[in-house]
């Protein structure tokens, strides 16, 4: 039986080419963020560890590992904006994650339109179809088993703004598959999309 499994602990690494685990926990959409600094500072950069984590009220969140322009700026502000990532938008997405200083404005390196926020200073990316503003609720530094804190940070905000392109409503209902959605999966650069040809439907149980 062992025999069909590749089995390790993480502590001691994989051995193979690519790590497996964000391959395996996904695909999982992408946190497409973005922020001002206390300065005026504007920040768009993508995460991959991105999740939706309530309903009510609707809490989102993603983890910047590393101290990076992002988490600054919301630790500062407590404040962001969630952009979906689609796949028209893949490459401009892809353009965001480019190792920039942070007064560089990545609305500019991706020509991409800012457009003003109504609750919040971050603004907007204009060609998205769909974008969330939020206010920060917890940050929170993980940690392993052992209490060793690792650098990686944990922020959830609260959705207090939804803004949705009328042309993805169709008869009241928000079309997941017709919004293009792109999603992270595994390896150096594995990439998937949502379209009608995935979609299959099962009711929970009465």
């Amino acid at each position: 039986m062992t025999e069909r499994f590749h089995s390790y602990e993480p502590r001691h690494g994989h051995g193979l080419q690519h790590d497996p685990f964000n391959a395996i926990v996904g695909p999982r959409p992408i946190g497409w963020i973005s922020s001002v600094s206390q300065t005026g500072q504007v920040n768009l950069a993508p995460y991959s560890f991105f999740n939706a984590f309530n309903y009510v009220p609707p809490i989102i969140g993603f983890s910047s590992i590393g101290y990076k322009d992002t988490l600054r700026n919301v630790e500062q502000t407590g404040e962001f904006v969630w952009n979906l990532a689609t796949q028209s938008l893949a490459e401009a997405m892809n353009q965001t994650c480019a190792p920039v200083p942070p007064e560089v404005n990545e609305f500019e390196l991706a020509q991409l339109t800012q457009l003003p926020s109504v609750l919040v200073r971050a603004p907007r990316v204009g060609e998205s179809p769909v974008s969330f503003e939020c206010k920060v609720t917890q940050i929170t530094q993980l940690q392993g088993m052992d209490g060793e804190r690792v650098s990686t940070w944990l922020v959830l905000g609260e959705v207090v703004r939804v803004h949705i392109q009328k042309s993805c409503i169709e008869t009241g209902i928000y079309n997941t598959a017709h919004a293009g959605h792109i999603l992270r999966g595994g390896g150096p650069a594995d990439y998937f999309t949502v379209g009608p040809e995935q979609l299959f439907k099962m009711h929970r149980p009465q």
